[in-house]
């Protein structure tokens, strides 16, 4: 006798949608992590631009280099601010992600358990049934050897 689990479909579907959710939030946090990196490359680039405006501003400069430079510095105060943003909500749609993916890891537990708990009825289905044909030959035999 050979087990056969009637819901394995639904159990493998499971499976499969908990792979795709770890790969979705795999996607995700490989999205958030560019988006870091993006601020982290700002935040360098208006260092640098800063020290570069202490710099010049320590010797003569022209006051419409001065404006220049300081505009390019809100320029990109605003991309800064922007680019927060968007690893906010990098960071909410990892949280999301990571949901949906605790959801899909329950239920496929959920059809795994009953798998097992099917397959477990029918080894005591089976054990029973050998146990009985053990039963049915001992008193066969018994049953020669008295008469």
């Amino acid at each position: 006798m050979n087990f056969r689990y009637s819901f394995q479909q639904i159990v493998d579907l499971k499976n499969n949608e908990r792979t795709q959710a770890e790969w979705i939030l795999s996607e995700a946090m490989g999205q958030l992590r560019n988006e870091e990196t993006s601020l982290h490359g700002l935040f360098e680039q208006k260092d640098s631009l800063h020290n570069e405006m202490a710099n010049v501003s320590s010797g003569s400069v022209s006051i419409s280099k001065m404006l220049l430079m300081q505009n390019y510095m809100n320029h990109v105060d605003q991309q800064i601010a922007r680019k927060h943003l968007d690893v906010q909500q990098a960071q909410h749609v990892v949280y999301k992600k990571q949901e949906h993916l605790s959801e899909r890891m329950i239920d496929e537990k959920v059809w795994s358990k009953a798998r097992e708990k099917a397959y477990n009825q029918f080894q005591s289905f089976v054990a029973k049934k050998e146990q009985e044909a053990l039963d049915e030959m001992a008193t066969n035999r018994f049953r020669r050897l008295t008469y």
